[in-house]
């Protein structure tokens, strides 16, 4: 019976922590770039009460399952899911979004680079691309102080309309790519950095080399599925329920041995 307490306990840390996740998806449900996250799980260690072949008899018969029973749940891991979101058509030239494999680069003041899916861009007083934070979009490009309109390709080069009808080109956007996306750290504001897990990045053009291709005047919006979620949450909260409830029917048989006792 104590068994029983401590096994529902990790259930129903388990569960609280599956809970967590889902909350986090659900109130991203509107995030530029979003990526939701799922809640892995393993089953803990098993006690080995008698073990499948072991000797059942002096005749020397062999159990054929044995008794083991199980210690509980912990958390193994909570995925992103870098499933493409949908598009939302915005009309604003410098919304872009990455078609395909890819995240777009952005440098931090410390001069770290990080790297986002969320292309909601504007140019700042010098005319530099940057994100809603101010973060430089990498590699550098300047958008002239005359720009009449500004284009940018699905190979990711970058022209301008300015004064008079010329037409210039004013860089290239340049994206990256990781071996293993999942294994990005998380750093907030819709960033990532890697990490040992997700591999160095793998820097390309546009539409190149497996890489996705740029697409102007829209947005990826969030792949959070908000049907999906909220019966995801109605799973969790009940799991968490009917952990507890295995703590109570524990706790009751307890007493019930207690009072045979006395």
């Amino acid at each position: 019976m104590m068994r029983a307490l401590w096994t529902a306990a990790t259930g129903m840390s388990a569960q609280s922590l599956n809970v967590d996740v889902i909350s986090n998806n659900i109130s991203n449900v509107n995030t530029t770039g979003f990526k939701r996250g799922r809640a892995n799980f393993q089953d803990l260690m098993y006690q080995q009460i008698k073990s499948p072949g072991s000797e059942a008899s002096s005749a020397g018969t062999q159990l054929p399952t044995g008794i083991q029973v199980g210690l509980g749940v912990r958390a193994a891991s909570v995925d992103s899911i870098f499933t493409e979101g949908s598009f939302q058509q915005t009309n604003n030239p410098l919304d872009l979004t990455i078609q395909g494999r890819g995240f777009f680069q952005i440098q931090l003041p410390n001069g770290d680079t990080a790297y986002t899916r969320d292309g909601k861009f504007s140019v700042d007083s010098t005319g530099q691309i940057v994100t809603q934070n101010g973060d430089l979009v990498q590699p550098g490009i300047t958008v002239p102080a005359d720009a009449q309109a500004v284009q940018i390709s699905q190979d990711g080069t970058v022209s301008a309309v300015q004064a008079g009808g010329v037409q210039s080109v004013l860089g290239q956007v340049q994206i990256a790519d990781f071996i293993n996306p999942a294994g990005l750290t998380h750093l907030g504001s819709n960033l990532f950095q890697p990490s040992n897990s997700s591999g160095e990045a793998v820097i390309g053009n546009p539409a190149e080399n497996g890489l996705g291709s740029i697409g102007q005047g829209m947005l990826e919006m969030s792949n959070v599925s908000m049907v999906e979620e909220m019966v995801n949450l109605i799973a969790g909260q009940r799991a968490y329920e009917m952990n507890s409830k295995a703590i109570q029917a524990a706790d009751e048989m307890l007493q019930t041995a207690n009072s045979i006792r006395r």
